[in-house]
């Protein structure tokens, strides 16, 4: 239990940990308006076949009697070089960057947290082979990395997962490393190993737990760098192709137009910055919520 602040709702002036993390994230305005970003950007592509004014946009169409109109009505985000509803392909671009996001942090995040629980737990060799790996890695230049591995293998969606999820498992097992490390010589663990607790109970059932929050401040903070990298291979022509609607495709090709047709490189400009700054936001409010320091 824990005493509230003044302003806390209630008669009570006591209340749960749980609560009063609730209770923190509702009273924190960024991190109130970073879900309301992230759970809109979830929407749009989820809903994105009923929301979008011109579906088949997202497909291989041309209307080149529409070609280049500047934002509008009937076009809020204007149409790009072959008359395709930019806001249309918008919405199918999200649904991309959140698969990306799904497809790298699905493996990147339970990778690299059980690695960085057997290096902390075990120590030894274990730990040297992990971490020094783990160094190595971290010493190489991310995007670099991924431009090489997307230039030798085709660039599609799959590809770039890869290219991505290869680097991207290294932080958090760092994080989970560091912590664990700092959990060892708690009472709660020699307890369970002075009562003959395994190490898979001691791993997931009592070291794992006291990661969780860290866990899911990094995971969310990690969705908007995830989509910004993505977007960036993109950007140089080793993503997501043509004519699958992919935000940073968007950009470099709305950008041989500037500045006269602004809006073809702004508008998917924008759709990546709205959400990477909700995911961002809301990692942080997360951080405040959980009492987390990264």
């Amino acid at each position: 239990m824990s005493v509230l602040p003044d302003g806390a709702p209630g008669n009570s002036r006591m209340m749960t940990s749980r609560q009063m993390a609730l209770w923190r994230f509702t009273r924190n305005p960024a991190a109130m308006i970073g879900a309301v970003i992230v759970i809109s950007v979830v929407t749009a592509a989820i809903l994105a076949p009923w929301l979008a004014p011109s579906p088949e946009s997202a497909g291989a169409f041309v209307d080149f009697r529409n070609r280049h109109a500047p934002p509008s009505a009937d076009n809020p985000m204007g149409t790009d070089n072959v008359g395709r509803d930019i806001f249309s392909r918008v919405l199918f671009g999200y649904r991309v960057s959140l698969g990306l996001v799904l497809g790298v942090l699905g493996v990147a995040v339970p990778l690299g947290v059980v690695l960085g629980l057997c290096a902390g737990y075990f120590g030894g060799w274990i730990e040297t082979i992990i971490m020094r790996f783990t160094d190595i890695m971290l010493a190489l230049p991310p995007l670099a990395m991924a431009l090489a591995i997307t230039a030798v293998l085709s660039p599609n969606l799959i590809n770039a997962m890869i290219a991505i999820t290869l680097l991207w498992w290294t932080w958090h097992t760092r994080l989970i490393y560091r912590i664990v490390k700092a959990q060892m010589n708690e009472d709660y663990v020699e307890a369970a190993k002075v009562a003959g607790a395994s190490h898979g109970h001691i791993l997931f059932r009592e070291l794992l737990p006291n990661c969780i929050p860290a866990i899911a401040v990094k995971t969310s903070l990690d969705a908007g760098f995830v989509i910004l990298f993505g977007a960036s291979l993109s950007f140089l022509g080793l993503g997501i192709q043509p004519p699958t609607p992919d935000l940073g495709t968007m950009v470099a090709t709305g950008a041989e137009y500037m500045p006269e047709m602004w809006w073809q490189a702004v508008m998917p400009g924008l759709a990546i910055l709205y959400a990477i700054l909700g995911f961002n936001l809301l990692g942080d409010g997360l951080r405040d919520m959980l009492d987390v320091e990264l």
